[in-house]
């Protein structure tokens, strides 16, 4: 009997989550639609996997026995499409970079050119990665390699390699008052609303937040977003604020922002990122031999 992933990934989310319209929430399906493919999930297997209860959906002896299961062997498909897609784009001499907002900045073309003429014939695939995922798919093995920036969840498990430090500045609305200071002291902004990144990137949404540094106090959240479109229209429309690389004011200049420098809070870092499996892959490696190369010096990173 065959059965269609998606239908088993229906049932970890309804297991995991204890309820349809959590679980529904969490796939981005509707409940009547969820609903449907649980039980068409269990009309293939012919067992009932769930009872509902006053507390939620609750699993049968049969769905134990499939929810102890199903995690490994879905984890195990997706490793050897992984696997598939990667061998596929090594064939066709194709290295798939992830990275976040703008990469290593001005640095980025120069990384590129030089990869083209260490590796001739080789492409670089660029793939930008939403905020939700700070390992731009580095973590999953959906890119070979990432430009990152630091820290990020899972990066004690990979390999990093600093190529820059820059300041964080702040991004506000220019009608805001703190929009005509110079220099913004940090504890001046710990009651304004700040734009977040998701709940789900962890410690990247705490450090663009700077939890660690408002001396216990929490962050007010005005807006979350995934994008930097939707990050530059929440800050414009005067959701909220936001901490950004000084380089930000350079790619993401847009009319009703404007960004300031800020005082008593720590720099962001730009790594190249990479599996510990890649040590001694010579694609990979020559990539991040681009990137170390290729660092910018202090005036270019100087604001």
């Amino acid at each position: 009997m065959d059965v269609d992933t998606r239908l088993l990934r229906y049932f970890v989310a309804v297991a995991e989550e204890g309820s349809l319209t959590r679980a529904a929430e969490r796939l981005f399906v509707s409940q009547p639609a969820l609903t449907k493919q649980i039980k068409q999930l269990e009309a293939q297997l012919g067992v009932r996997l769930f009872t509902r209860s006053r507390t939620g959906m609750a699993l049968t002896e049969p769905g134990r026995a499939l929810g102890v299961r199903v995690p490994a062997l879905l984890a195990g498909w997706d490793q050897v499409l992984r696997e598939t897609r990667s061998a596929a784009d090594r064939a066709a001499r194709v290295l798939r970079v992830g990275f976040m907002a703008s990469a290593a900045n001005e640095t980025t073309p120069r990384i590129i050119a030089e990869f083209a003429r260490r590796r001739p014939g080789w492409r670089v695939d660029m793939r930008q990665a939403a905020w939700s995922r700070p390992s731009a798919g580095l973590a999953d093995g959906d890119v070979d390699v990432a430009l990152l920036r630091l820290p990020f969840p899972g990066q004690d498990t990979l390999r990093t390699k600093v190529l820059f430090t820059e300041p964080r500045w702040v991004a506000l609305p220019t009608g805001h008052p703190f929009a005509a200071r110079e220099v913004i002291p940090f504890r001046d902004l710990w009651d304004e609303p700040f734009v977040a990144a998701p709940p789900e990137s962890g410690r990247w949404r705490e450090y663009w937040l700077a939890t660690d540094e408002r001396d216990g106090r929490p962050a007010r959240i005005g807006a979350v977003t995934d994008r930097p479109d939707d990050w530059l229209s929440a800050i414009a429309n005067g959701y909220g604020m936001a901490l950004a690389p000084a380089s930000a004011a350079r790619f993401y200049a847009r009319p009703g922002i404007v960004y300031r420098p800020v005082s008593g809070v720590s720099p962001s870092q730009v790594g190249v990122v990479w599996a510990c499996a890649d040590d001694t892959d010579p694609v990979v490696q020559d990539f991040v031999r681009c990137c170390v190369d290729n660092v910018p010096r202090p005036e270019e990173t100087a604001t």
